[in-house]
């Protein structure tokens, strides 16, 4: 229980604003004496009387209610979240009731509403202090806010506004209840004190300065019209967290942060009149860290959205943007400041931030938080200040090294000292970078970020594997870029991109070609995440369907895009950094199976809602090939065929019915559509669906029974291979078991097996004189390559009736362990799927990789070096050339012939 004898005491020795609360309020005394602080906080809530006016009622609860707050902070009974929000409650209190007095006194026969207070700062994250303003911003609908007959609705909306500011602001011997600030609004020396939402809207969207961006983190309706509070703040919500970079608003925050260093200069030295809200290391560098990385990583991370400080550091480094040790140490300072702080507001009820200059204040100060004297304050503070300024300071300080020479001589001593082999080379592409010739590099700030950057930025590209490469893929790059200025402060802000980019650029064209069209995917490998195994199918889809409130079928397109390509550019930099191109493969096959679930899905949802459902019927897909067995390269196509249950004589039951044939194929169409069509956020896959019963030729979907008619009656011997590797990747799970009895029985079923051999056989012959390899390294294409070790499993699978599982490797193993495959196929089959998948990224064009790029390649592949994979890649491709001409010569000579 509280000792209350030395509580008062020691309230009534150091704060003589909480002493006269005291004495104005006896019985809520009484009550905290007896230690029970609800009791209490509910009669500090009874102290103002509906007789006394909104006014007045409010300026008593508001006394009563910093009393028992203070005790209970005081006394340790309630913790700094606790206390800030039962002060920022009370605010939202004061507003609603000050609103609905001011519609009472002017409109009293209308309904109160089209009139919205939004709290920001920290009312607007639940974090007020005992003495501090409140910064709210009033809008109205024009539509729906009442106004009198010969009133404009606008000079409503500000007179509404006007006498809720009056209500709160003004003063009498209770006090007031608080200050409001309505600076915050969009030019406030210029627009009236209440705006209209849709004018609001349009500001926020074309012409908000960033530091405005950082404000909105902490914004929430508060008072009023709630609904079209959260309509505002819904449409705005693409200004505040913005999937791509905006650097400008990063750059706002930092800039507040040196400007306040330098107003505030007085304050900024640790020691009597130190500054702990704008002071360096105080609270409000506390606040800018956490809101920097929240700009950067909640555009895609909505948990990271919190406008609570400790809240959003506890989630950035749940997300990994910041260490866990890091987070810690903010939110122990921040509690520690934010306690201190309200101390020296207790005092005298006064919105001061500053440890006074005074000894016998600082003394004061000190002994009301229960320490021995001012000095005892100062030693608890000072290594949190110094920790949080240096851990601030390493956020917004310049590259330390010097910046590169516009002297052209010069500029190619001091390149060739970074290792460019080429330096006259290197020096003429930053001096065209200089020019001002290239669009995206016209700007000042464009330029200005460029040569804050070109001091990481060289020597990473000097040190890459192959500089030249490099520096030729960012020149083009630069050249594309409609803007570089989000690019290079990208950079410049995380210089270990820098590498990564120089190694992305040195080694995968692939990658740097779709880093050409869309640089923002570079930001995707900030999140450690990035690097983490791709999680299950389910997850995926998951993550990629989720929408924020209001957004429709036409975002989810471009989200799922967004998402879907910054997992492949994830994979193949996780190749490219060492990573086993077979697991990355298999990420691949995830990542396309969860697009696939996503895009399905909604694109049913929708098409259901136009047309309704067939009754007894659903769609169902199948994938083939490389994506039914489920390994990916970065460059794979999806073949897929659209199928459907029930009969195909059903009506749909919308109000636009189709039949069953009809309504499945236009629905394959727009699933087709929805993951191909490239939108703003780009292309995602190629659909190939010329693997469906009768080819080109045939419908676009057809029903399962049709589907296994054709397979027992029509269809052709590689279609029957085909099957090998087919596999349900979308529908129900009857539908899909229902599907995979049809496959089971077909790839089961008697067959002339000869036959199928001899025509097998022949198709490999066919491919090899229609498609010959590019080089020695098409390990696709080549004798004993992937197409032989397909053709060699496959027609294996038919011989014995056995292994018939849609993964290559599965497959394999299951007839080798049987005895009817050699084991040496295995390391083969590895080792060619490796290099496959590695060459999509490094040498699209399967020749043979530059020469900076084959240690990548071989160590991809699993051999020491360049020679040592040649050695083992002839290997495995005698194993599997043996083999195959061992299956094919008994079905050669009929194919001679």
């Amino acid at each position: 229980m509280t000792d209350w004898i030395d509580l008062e005491a020691r309230i009534r020795a150091h704060s003589p604003f909480l002493a006269r609360q005291m004495d104005r309020y006896p019985a809520v005394v009484a009550l905290l004496a007896t230690g029970d602080f609800d009791a209490a906080m509910a009669a500090a809530q009874a102290q103002g009387v509906p007789e006394d006016g909104v006014a007045k009622s409010l300026r008593r609860r508001r006394g009563a209610i910093a009393l028992v707050t203070a005790a209970a902070d005081l006394a340790g009974a309630w913790d700094m979240d606790r206390v800030t929000r039962t002060l920022s409650d009370f605010a939202d209190q004061a507003l609603a009731e000050a609103l609905a007095a001011t519609f009472a006194e002017r409109y009293p026969d209308a309904v109160p509403q089209g009139f919205v207070v939004l709290a920001l700062g920290k009312h607007g994250s639940r974090e007020l202090n005992y003495s501090s303003d409140i910064d709210p911003i009033l809008l109205y609908d024009p539509t729906t806010l009442p106004h009198g007959e010969r009133e404009d609705v606008a000079d409503a909306a500000v007179r509404i506004g006007r006498r809720v500011s009056e209500i709160l602001n003004a003063r009498d011997g209770d006090g007031y209840v608080f200050r409001v600030d309505l600076r915050l609004r969009p030019s406030p020396e210029a627009t009236p004190i209440a705006l209209p939402v849709e004018a609001a809207i349009g500001y926020y969207e074309s012409t908000a300065m960033g530091w405005e961006q950082a404000a909105f983190i902490r914004a929430r309706p508060a008072a009023g019209d709630m609904a079209l509070g959260d309509y505002f703040l819904r449409q705005i919500r693409p200004f505040v967290w913005r999937r791509s970079l905006d650097f400008g608003a990063i750059d706002a925050i930092t800039d507040i942060s040196r400007r306040i260093r330098d107003h505030y200069a007085q304050g900024q030295a640790f020691g009597p009149g130190y500054d702990l809200k704008r002071g360096r290391g105080g609270i409000r560098e506390v606040e800018f860290f956490a809101q920097v990385h929240q700009l950067i990583h909640g555009g895609r991370d909505p948990s990271l959205r919190s406008g609570h400080t400790r809240t959003a550091l506890r989630a950035l480094a749940a997300a990994g943007v910041i260490e866990a040790e890091v987070a810690a140490r903010l939110d122990e300072a921040y509690v520690l400041f934010r306690t201190i702080e309200h101390r020296l507001q207790m005092v005298e009820d006064r919105q001061t931030h500053e440890l006074p200059k005074n000894p016998d204040s600082l003394d004061n100060v000190a002994r009301l938080h229960g320490l021995a004297d001012g000095a005892a304050l100062l030693d608890l503070l000072r290594s949190h200040v110094e920790w949080v300024g240096a851990n601030y300071d390493r956020l917004t300080a310049a590259p330390d090294d010097g910046s590169l020479s516009h002297d052209e001589d010069r500029l190619k001593a001091q390149l060739k000292e970074m290792g460019f082999a080429d330096a006259d080379w290197a020096a003429a592409r930053v001096a065209h970078w200089r020019d001002g010739t290239i669009r995206s590099l016209r700007s000042g700030a464009s330029r200005e970020a460029l040569e804050r950057l070109l001091p990481v930025l060289m020597p990473a590209l000097a040190t890459a594997p192959d500089p030249g490469r490099a520096l030729n893929r960012l020149d083009d790059m630069i050249g594309r870029l409609p803007s570089a200025i989000n690019f290079f402060k990208l950079l410049g802000a995380r210089p270990g991109l820098v590498e990564l980019l120089a190694e992305i650029l040195s080694h995968a064209p692939a990658l740097a070609d779709v880093l050409r069209r869309r640089v923002e995917l570079l930001e995707g490998l900030i999140d450690a995440s990035a690097f983490d195994p791709v999680p299950p199918v389910d997850v995926l889809a998951q993550q990629f369907s989720a929408l924020e409130a209001g957004e429709d079928y036409q975002a989810l397109l471009d989200r799922v895009r967004q998402r879907v390509n910054d997992r492949r550019f994830a994979l193949g930099v996780q190749i490219v950094r060492g990573g086993d191109p077979l697991e990355a493969g298999r990420g691949y096959g995830r990542v396309a199976e969860a697009a696939i679930e996503a895009l399905a899905g909604a694109t049913v949802a929708e098409f259901e809602s136009a047309h309704g459902k067939v009754p007894g019927g659903e769609m169902v897909i199948l994938a083939l090939g490389r994506m039914g067995g489920g390994v990916l390269t970065h460059a794979s196509d999806l073949d897929l065929v659209y199928l459907f249950t029930g009969d195909f004589l059903t009506e749909s039951d919308g109000a636009r019915s189709l039949g069953a044939t009809q309504y499945f194929n236009r629905l394959g169409q727009r699933i087709t559509n929805a993951l191909s069509v490239s939108t703003a956020a780009g292309p995602l896959y190629e659909v190939d669906t010329r693997l469906r019963p009768s080819g080109a030729q045939g419908l676009l979907a057809v029903s399962l029974d049709s589907f296994a008619k054709y397979q027992r009656e029509e269809a052709w011997t590689w279609e029957h291979l085909a099957l090998t590797r087919a596999r349900p990747v979308f529908g129900s799970p009857q539908a899909r078991s229902a599907l995979e009895a049809i496959l089971t029985e077909t790839l089961q079923r008697p067959r002339d097996f000869d036959e199928l051999a001899r025509q097998a056989v022949k198709m490999r012959g066919d491919i090899a004189r229609h498609k010959p390899p590019a080089s020695e390294l098409d390990v696709k294409l080549v004798p004993g390559g992937l197409v032989d070790i397909e053709f060699l499993i496959h027609i294996s699978q038919f011989h014995y009736r056995l292994g018939f599982d849609p993964d290559l490797g599965e497959a394999l193993a299951e007839l080798v362990a049987a005895g009817h495959l050699p084991a040496e196929l295995i390391p083969a089959q590895e080792l060619i799927t490796r290099f496959l998948i590695v060459s999509r990224l490094v040498s699209p064009k399967s020749t043979e990789p530059p020469e900076a790029t084959r240690p990548l390649v071989a160590r991809a592949c699993g051999a020491g070096d360049w020679d040592a994979l040649l050695e083992s890649y002839a290997k495995a491709r005698q194993s599997v050339g043996d083999a195959w001409r061992a299956l094919a010569a008994p079905y050669q000579e009929d194919q001679d012939a």
